[in-house]
């Protein structure tokens, strides 16, 4: 996904005016889209999605909701359309056999947490996931997909640069109008330093995705960072929080394949800086296989600073089974 325009983020000007009408157009066909009427299954579906392009912290918070899960004994399954990657699905991701060429990055990176099937088709996903044991679907980036009936939809902003310059693609970073979304989603998660700035009447829970700690120790270690997400510079601020040295910084477009020109470029940059190259973690599943043992990771995990209106959805949801 190429990097957002610098005018997204400012206040509309003259360009998102121009381009407002094309945005109406986008809008408008999102609203089609969604009223669709989608399939039930016989599980929860509990849906992560964001009003805006690119990243918003829907991995991590996936990966939290997968956690909680498992710790109420749940079996949660991942279902994504596996952006990316080749793969139509509806078929389960195996990082021993799969790349992200095939699944894409963010799959390969949940398998990790819990099974995960990549599927162009998320309500034919759904059904080979509770096929196989689910006993909830979580739906990752599912949000505008009207494919499935959802039980509890979770809007992600980045607290940072909220809804931009409230405008729809192309004038602005949104899918849909920022309205229009709320009003189908059960609760808001900013993520980021405070909430985002944002009138609702939804619970808006506040998260920050903080470093895992793994016993390395990062102070005063010389690193080069790249990083393909929504906003890399959030992870380069990681890495100087944690006292690494940040000799030099590689922003990369979302998803951006990691070929072997680009890998050389990057190697030969942090031997001239004579710096250990570093990445995310979902950047670190595109890496060729003989690589990945030459390039550190900072792994991010989030917090819910206050989760008691999550949990107590999932109170709701899942009350039949924690009586058992």
């Amino acid at each position: 996904m190429p990097r957002a325009p610098r005018f997204w983020s400012r206040p509309p000007g003259a360009l998102s005016t121009v381009l407002a009408p094309l945005g109406a157009l986008y809008a408008a066909g999102t609203a089609r889209r969604v009223a669709r009427a989608g399939a039930r299954v016989d599980v929860p579906v509990i849906c992560v999605g964001n009003l805006t392009a690119g990243g918003a912290g829907k991995t991590p918070t996936v990966i939290a909701l997968a956690e909680r899960l498992a710790a109420r004994d749940v079996a949660a399954h991942v279902v994504s359309r596996g952006h990316g990657g080749r793969l139509e699905g509806p078929v389960r991701v195996d990082p021993r056999v799969h790349e992200a060429d095939e699944v894409g990055d963010e799959p390969l990176l949940l398998a990790a947490f819990a099974p995960t099937w990549v599927a162009r088709d998320r309500a034919a996903g759904a059904r080979a996931a509770i096929a196989a044991g689910a006993e909830a679907i979580l739906l990752d980036d599912g949000f505008q997909n009207p494919a499935l009936v959802k039980d509890l939809s979770i809007v992600v902003v980045d607290a940072g640069a909220g809804f931009g310059n409230g405008r729809v693609i192309p004038a602005g970073p949104l899918r849909e109008p920022v309205a229009a979304g709320l009003a189908r989603a059960d609760m808001l998660l900013s993520i980021g330093a405070a909430r985002a700035a944002v009138e609702t009447d939804l619970p808006h829970m506040l998260g920050r995705l903080v470093p895992l700690a793994t016993g390395m120790d990062w102070a005063g270690l010389p690193v080069f960072a790249f990083a393909g997400i929504g906003r890399p510079e959030k992870f380069f601020e990681t890495l100087r929080s944690v006292g690494a040295e940040v000799k030099g910084t590689e922003a990369l477009a979302d998803h951006q394949p990691l070929t072997p020109a680009l890998l050389k470029r990057l190697g030969e940059r942090a031997a001239h800086l004579s710096a250990q190259p570093v990445t995310t973690e979902k950047d670190a599943v595109r890496l060729p296989p003989a690589l990945r043992g030459r390039v550190m990771t900072l792994p991010v995990r989030l917090q819910i600073v206050d989760p008691t209106p999550l949990d107590a959805a999932l109170d709701a949801l899942f009350a039949t089974k924690e009586a058992v």
